[in-house]
């Protein structure tokens, strides 16, 4: 049985920007308190939600050590380094295993893809080469590709590959992935309005949007079903489950990032090429947060 990196939600924290468009590390800084505070139980920096997609090599890593240097070791930092070039993933985990991160996310190759096999050489490959505990992330609406539950097994094989932030919608395969591998692959909702359905099939938690907003209800949620409140854990997903959509009204972190400044914890405007949040969905999604109470 493999080390569980972390029980609960982590939060996929944004990355802040300033007017001009540069990395606000202040805000960051504010941002995480903001996160211990609330209770969350693992931050997880330069993610897809950080938009590390459009961060330069020196923001990347910078990001990642300021967040492993305010945490302070309070609770687990989990850096994203996944690449579709797996030489760089592995040059790029490397650093972030130097600045002291607690374990890595990688995200299956993009664009150029592979196949079922692929994947089990390029995250045997960068296991081999690293030393801190993987957690793959499958997200097809984003790669498009979908790692199936016979390839995890092979992939959990290695000691190193510990867990799986899943985000391919599919419960019945997330079943399946379970079934397959048991104690040696740790499961993560990889998205907000599954949380209770992967916790019942045995996963650990969730690697969360809506915590950016809502720290301490995000791991009120999980405490609660950990500790045996199932009703209770049901209703509070059941709930917060429209704020959780108009998240995803337009491609995440917009939605999220227009929330926060709304609640004054204002992370900046996301990077191009994503744009501004429209009208109408913006006036849909502070609906909600009056509904939920945030503003």
């Amino acid at each position: 049985m493999k080390k569980t990196v972390f029980t609960g939600a982590g939060v996929a924290i944004v990355t802040p920007m300033c007017s001009d468009g540069s990395v606000d590390y202040e805000k960051l800084g504010e941002l995480i308190e903001f996160q211990i505070r609330g209770g969350t139980d693992a931050i997880i920096i330069c993610g897809t939600t950080g938009e590390s997609s459009t961060l330069s090599h020196e923001e990347h890593t910078e990001c990642i050590r300021f967040a492993v240097k305010k945490v302070a070791g309070r609770l687990p930092v989990i850096a994203g380094t996944g690449s579709n070039d797996t030489a760089y993933c592995v040059s790029l985990s490397n650093e972030a295993e130097q600045a002291g991160v607690d374990a890595l996310l990688i995200v299956t190759p993009y664009y150029n893809k592979t196949t079922q096999s692929g994947l089990v050489r390029h995250y045997h490959y960068i296991a081999d080469r690293v030393g801190l505990p993987i957690i793959i992330y499958n997200v097809p609406s984003r790669t498009g590709l979908n790692v199936k539950p016979e390839t995890y097994k092979e992939l959990a094989v290695h000691p190193r590959i510990a867990a799986v932030k899943e985000a391919n919608g599919n419960i019945s395969e997330i079943a399946q992935t379970a079934a397959l591998c048991g104690d040696e692959l740790t499961i993560y909702s990889g998205n907000d309005d599954q949380t209770i359905p992967i916790l019942s099939l045995g996963g650990k938690g969730v690697i969360s949007v809506l915590s950016n907003i809502m720290p301490a209800q995000v791991h009120q949620l999980c405490s609660m079903y950990f500790g045996g409140d199932l009703a209770g854990a049901l209703a509070l997903q059941l709930q917060l489950l429209p704020l959780m959509n108009a998240l995803f009204l337009e491609v995440n972190p917009i939605p999220v990032k227009y929330a926060m400044r709304l609640m004054g914890l204002d992370a900046g405007e996301c990077r191009m090429p994503l744009a501004p949040i429209s009208e109408k969905n913006a006036a849909l999604l502070q609906a909600e947060m009056r509904l939920a109470g945030l503003i």
